[in-house]
């Protein structure tokens, strides 16, 4: 199997996915990072293939804008595993990672198992993405992204400060991004650890523990303090309740004040900011602006709601920049914000982020050409960006079997070969 064309850290490194919706997202950032990704349907196609939407709202399996987002950069192949297993042990056998989510027993049950498969292949790195784990007395339930982020914590933090509210669940599948995120990072681990001399070794991730372990302070707060977190409207659920940071600017646009002014020099821009468009007299707490040109070093946000002057003195930064974007357009307020150095942010909607020049800046849209519709279609780039670490896609989702002749040709049984 050819490596995917663009490098990167991957390069060289050869992948087989068996088709999941919860480790789907693994196996794209793999093909990111430079992998040849092959991702094994059944026949007549994985079963997201039917989500919506749909592309110009004509459903069919080519045409699923979700196989689109998570199988681009990869190629694709038809398999039976009930009926074809000798010939996933001979693509698994070119391998160096596996990736796959099936319910715990099902390999084992089909003798496909990694502790088959594995035997003779010391390289190889199995790595199994399921609800639960592969064994405990949970492993053969059921999840959805829903439950996962339910079960497993995020959505106790997320949700408005009214808390006779519900939660608030995230969208965009979280659930299963955390879980392949967990993933992805196990398997860069066991790969540098075969490089520098290991063996492969097979790699159990808890979709539940993942969402678990993902859920910023409310996991630890509890086991090592009893204490327990509290949901607020966008922003980190904490302990002890912080102040807002949502504020509606002069063109009824959303934004955030994200973190106020914590060293000397930023409060010095705060004030120079307020000066220069004629707000310093409406900070009730201005005297405190001045004090925190006069704080050494950085704000400590753990002393915030503990020492009276230093939550004053933060507080009245917060005030600040409510003050100034409450007087100003949202974009003009987030520009000035990020040339003073000031993490703040205006509030998008989807497409205007895909579309906004600092996303573009970074490479975000990925325009991919999509044959189903006979043009290009933006797809969104790399979650995250390292400067010495590239990650790009190569190639839109494949068709079904797209690549079935290129990556089984050689390896088919005469009673396989097409003809």
């Amino acid at each position: 199997m050819p490596a995917a064309p663009g490098g990167g850290p991957l390069a060289g490194i050869r992948v087989v996915e068996l088709a999941s919706e919860h480790a789907a997202f693994a196996g794209k950032l793999l093909a990111g990072l430079g992998a040849d990704v092959v991702v094994v349907e059944p026949p007549g196609g994985h079963a997201s293939r039917a989500f919506g939407p749909f592309a110009d709202d004509r459903p069919g399996p080519e045409r699923s804008l979700w196989w689109w987002h998570y199988n681009a950069g990869k190629r694709g192949v038809v398999l039976d595993l009930e009926a074809e297993g000798e010939l996933l042990r001979r693509l698994v056998a070119g391998a160096d990672v596996v990736l796959e989510g099936e319910p715990p027993g099902r390999l084992a049950a089909l003798g496909l198992d990694h502790d088959v498969l594995r035997a003779g292949e010391e390289g190889l790195i199995w790595v199994s993405v399921t609800p639960f784990g592969r064994d405990g007395p949970r492993s053969g339930e059921v999840a959805t992204d829903l439950t996962v982020l339910a079960g497993g914590g995020p959505v106790w933090s997320c949700g408005y400060d009214d808390h006779s509210l519900p939660p608030v669940r995230g969208g965009g599948n979280q659930g299963y991004h955390t879980a392949s995120l967990w993933a992805v990072m196990a398997t860069l681990t066991a790969v540098v650890n075969r490089d520098l001399g290991g063996s492969g070794q097979h790699l159990d991730v808890s979709m539940h523990a993942a969402a678990n372990v993902t859920t910023e302070a409310a996991t630890y707060e509890w086991l090592v303090a009893g204490r327990t977190v509290q949901r607020q409207t966008g922003r980190h659920a904490a302990v002890t309740p912080s102040m807002n940071v949502n504020v509606v600017a002069a063109d009824g646009r959303g934004i955030t004040s994200g973190v106020p002014p914590r060293t000397a020099e930023q409060f010095r821009r705060v004030l120079g900011w307020l000066d220069e468009l004629g707000l310093r007299d409406q900070v009730d707490d201005e005297v405190f602006l001045e004090m925190g040109t006069q704080i050494e070093g950085v704000l400590p946000l753990w002393e915030v709601g503990v020492d009276p002057e230093l939550t004053a003195i933060f507080a009245a930064g917060r005030q600040a920049l409510t003050v100034i974007a409450t007087h100003l357009p949202a974009e003009e307020f987030f520009v000035q914000a990020q040339r003073l150095g000031l993490a703040c942010g205006a509030i998008l909607a989807p497409e205007e982020v895909i579309g906004n020049e600092h996303f573009v800046a970074r490479g975000f849209p990925v325009p991919l050409p999509q044959s189903e519709v006979g043009r290009d279609v933006v797809h969104p780039g790399a979650p995250f960006r390292m400067s010495a670490t590239p990650w790009r896609l190569s190639r839109p989702a494949p068709r079904l079997g797209e690549h079935d002749a290129e990556v089984l040709g050689p390896l088919w049984a005469p009673a396989r070969r097409p003809g």
